[in-house]
């Protein structure tokens, strides 16, 4: 014991400490340094990427790869200042690179994954992606071990990089330019197919988020198919690129448009496929039910009279597209001031 304190006496004495403690200070104001010059140049790239139209990607992967060329040099900076030799550790590394490599692998998998989609430039952050999985969202970020979609219900979906980078991804926003939309619709086969074409194309090009007609871009109306149970067409239209964000509301807008002009125009739309099937099968019980019609005590549904017009409903689904993509731009608004606040260390509020 008499040993142990002698030597720490003479350690003490020695000044020694002095020299360890400034080397730990400095280590650790090295690392600390290059921990917020990372934080600085994020939120100097984000603000620049979010005013830039065209190289937002670019600044988007100078932004990830900075960050952690600057993370790296500063922690190896640190060491160097504490003394540790950098020979013997890279070869420390290289030696336990192999276990590590094993037991880690899938997030050595992820993490390279992660890289390869920043530098790809066919996804990009603020696309409108589908997988092949169906699920559609809008990229939010992409990180280190999964890449983050918000959905238009507006849920976040965390995906993996593996599976972004090796399953089929359909990016409805690769072009920035509008992309063409099928929507189907089925009438009476006794209809007129040029009225159908009048009053399909009138609805369509009277929603507020169809493009006008071009050479290389014009709404239609294309019969796809006909039976004994009536006539198959479709709506093919070209929205806004906005609107194209949220295909479900659209699609439904327009299938809504689409039912409103029919009965406008008193063009009756065809029947389930499986109704001539159910009446060819119950073929005995046509007698029965044309009996109980003409019983004064069996009341029959009213049948819509000639030259009565229907009354356009209202479509909530029109509606739902323009509060969807407003929604989308608060929860960019939101997005970026969770990620200052979490850059300054507060906690960003609700509102």
């Amino acid at each position: 014991m008499h040993e142990l304190i002698e030597s720490a006496r003479v350690w003490v004495a020695s000044g020694h400490w002095v020299t360890l403690g400034g080397r730990l200070i400095a280590a650790a104001a090295i690392m600390g340094g290059a921990y917020l010059l990372t934080r600085v140049l994020s939120a100097v790239l984000e603000r620049l990427r979010r005013r830039s139209t065209h190289s937002a990607s670019l600044l988007y992967i100078v932004e990830k790869v900075s960050g952690y060329a600057i993370l790296l040099v500063g922690v190896l900076s640190g060491l160097s200042t504490l003394g540790a030799n950098l020979n013997s550790f890279s070869v420390f590394a290289g030696a336990t690179g192999v276990g590590l490599g094993l037991g880690l692998q899938g997030i050595v998998r992820e993490f390279f994954s992660g890289l390869v989609l920043i530098f790809d430039s066919s996804i990009r952050v603020g696309d409108f992606v589908e997988t092949d999985t169906g699920v559609r969202g809008e990229i939010v970020e992409v990180g280190a071990r999964a890449t983050r979609l918000r959905t238009n219900d507006a849920l976040y979906v965390v995906i993996p990089n593996s599976k972004m980078t090796q399953s089929q991804v359909t990016n409805c926003t690769f072009s920035d330019t509008s992309r063409r939309i099928h929507v189907p619709f089925s009438v009476v086969a006794s209809a007129d197919k040029a009225r159908v074409r009048e009053v399909v194309l009138a609805a369509a090009k009277a929603m507020p988020f169809t493009l006008p007609d071009h050479e290389r871009r014009n709404t239609q109306v294309w019969l796809t198919g006909f039976s004994g149970a009536g006539l198959n067409f479709e709506l093919i239209v070209w929205p806004t690129l906005r609107s194209s964000r949220h295909p479900a509301s659209m699609h439904a807008a327009y299938t809504w448009a689409i039912h409103d002009a029919l009965l406008a125009a008193q063009i009756d739309t065809a029947p389930p496929p499986n109704a001539l099937r159910i009446e060819t099968v119950a073929g005995g019980r046509r007698a029965e039910k044309a009996t109980a019609a003409r019983r004064p005590d069996v009341k029959q549904p009213p049948a819509r009279r000639r030259g009565a017009k229907a009354e356009a409903s209202p479509n909530d689904a029109l509606t739902a597209v323009f509060d969807e993509a407003n929604s989308d731009d608060r929860a960019r608004e939101i997005e970026h001031a969770e990620r200052e606040a979490r850059r300054q260390g507060a906690v960003p509020s609700d509102t």
